[in-house]
């Protein structure tokens, strides 16, 4: 990953149909980057959009929102796309608020839902 910018994508269970449906709405967008995306999300992106380059990570909670905290502390995550699902407890949460927490301290553009993620990808080649 080193070299190239790289985005992270992350969807709860009840978004990740949303995550796949943005992905595909913003192919053109995410050609350019390098992807890495918990593991389901990642499966889901890339059966959207078989031509992007997606790294899959474990499951978010299996480990994979900590292999993307990790990534975002060692520098090698530019922005983050998490679309949490505010409504559906999650026994991971505190894994959730590690990593949004280390987007924040690390100055990294997140997005925790669709609207802001629109927003913030028609900035990705700017």
């Amino acid at each position: 990953m080193a070299g190239s910018k790289c985005i992270a994508l992350i969807a709860h269970d009840q978004k990740k149909d949303a995550m796949a449906d943005f992905a595909r709405r913003n192919q053109a967008a995410l050609a350019d980057w390098h992807i890495v995306a918990t593991g389901t999300t990642g499966g889901r992106v890339l059966d959207a959009c078989p031509d992007l380059k997606v790294t899959r990570l474990k499951s978010g909670p299996l480990g994979g929102d900590q292999q993307i905290g990790a990534l975002i502390a060692a520098s090698e995550i530019d922005m983050l796309i998490f679309f949490i699902d505010p409504l559906t407890p999650m026994p991971h949460d505190v894994d959730v608020k590690a990593l949004t927490r280390l987007a924040v301290l690390y100055d990294i553009p997140m997005a925790l839902n669709e609207s802001t993620a629109e927003r913030l990808i028609k900035t990705l080649n700017h």
